[in-house]
């Protein structure tokens, strides 16, 4: 995977450092060429010897999205499925992509080299995909983000990727693998824009840090309560 350079995503990710009264929001978007650099093809080699017997092509399955119920409740009137239960399926080639996403952008202080494919769920839609963003953004920025960065910010991943042409999968990691639980996030999110048709794939992750814990006060008050 290589990193493409994208001066527009430079400036939105300066815009998606914001600093509000109680936390801190850390965004950034990054475009991905999907070609295979030599060190990828090195661990896409050892990603194939973990499964022996398996092709680029076999299919895997994929967890539920994190917000699937939300979405199911608003699609239909059945009940939405039981937790644990998988739902879709992603190839063998595919999900090396997600991870090799994941390991250029977070490299060197994660590895997510043996991620499960159900560590991963596909999108249901893009307009799925905006609510969930927008709300979270929305609701934590305030016109910040509705009115200055929204528009801006998803007309230039448009330019970048065709939002329209896409697959969106996303990384629902267990809590104790979660980059962003290291920081005690209020919330946070990893999003895969993957267009085919380009061999691209944006990479958008954003989180919301409590101030304490950004400013390094997090750890302070916790040693210090431990001896009250």
């Amino acid at each position: 995977m290589k990193l493409l350079t994208n001066p527009s995503f430079d400036n939105l990710n300066f815009k998606l450092s914001m600093e509000l009264v109680d936390s801190k929001i850390d965004g950034k978007l990054e475009s991905y060429s999907c070609k295979l650099t030599s060190h990828n093809k090195v661990l896409w080699k050892r990603f194939n010897k973990c499964e022996f017997g398996h092709s680029s092509c076999d299919l895997q399955y994929l967890g539920y999205p994190r917000n699937f119920g939300e979405f199911s409740n608003a699609t239909s009137k059945s009940a939405p499925p039981k937790e644990g239960i998988l739902c879709d399926m992603i190839d063998r080639k595919t999900l090396f992509y997600l991870i090799a996403t994941l390991n250029a952008s977070f490299y060197p202080d994660y590895d997510f080299s043996f991620s499960s494919s159900e560590d991963f769920s596909r999108e249901p839609s893009l307009e799925f995909v905006m609510n969930q963003v927008d709300k979270l953004l929305g609701t934590t920025c305030g016109a910040a983000y509705v009115h200055k960065l929204r528009e801006e910010m998803w007309s230039t991943m448009d330019k970048e990727i065709s939002l329209k042409d896409c697959q969106i999968y996303s990384f629902n990691p267990p809590t104790d693998e979660d980059p962003a639980s290291d920081d005690g996030a209020f919330w946070g999110f990893y999003y895969f824009f993957y267009n085919h048709t380009l061999k691209r794939i944006v990479f958008f992750t954003c989180k919301s840090v409590p101030t304490l814990y950004d400013s390094g006060l997090g750890d302070t008050l916790s040693l210090s309560e431990s001896y009250e």
